[in-house]
């Protein structure tokens, strides 16, 4: 599985980005799916989770009702759409997948065995 991110950019603060994440050799529909983020001098940190059912979406605090997670199965690609962003928002931003089909979709890292290569997001005062 291979997953290809894009989507990110230098943006104002208070702008929008969308990111995506392309998925080849294997299909997202039915499988949870996950987006983290990692700012320069800090550790990787959750961001949000798609559960492999669509119907349930987790975000990590700072969010605050600003991102939403979405995939659409037919182009084989999870999004995160990102409003009112604010410069601590900048960092690299990775998707990630499960192995298993219906598996849970959980704010772990170490729960996700497949990674993309990351998006860089910057956001400007």
């Amino acid at each position: 599985v291979q997953l290809q991110a894009c989507g990110g950019g230098l943006v104002q603060a208070g702008g929008s980005l969308r990111l995506s994440c392309a998925a080849s050799g294997r299909t997202v529909s039915r499988y949870p799916v996950g987006w983290f983020r990692q700012a320069p001098g800090k550790e990787r940190e959750f961001v949000a989770f798609l559960s492999w059912s669509d119907t349930y979406r987790y975000y990590g605090d700072f969010v605050k009702g600003r991102f939403t997670i979405s995939r659409d199965n037919a182009k084989n690609t999870v999004y995160l759409q990102m409003n009112s962003l604010k410069p601590e928002d900048t960092a690299v931003y990775f998707c990630a997948t499960r192995e298993t089909r219906y598996a849970e979709a959980t704010m772990r890292q170490r729960d996700y065995d497949y990674w993309g290569q990351g998006t860089q997001v910057t956001v400007s005062s």
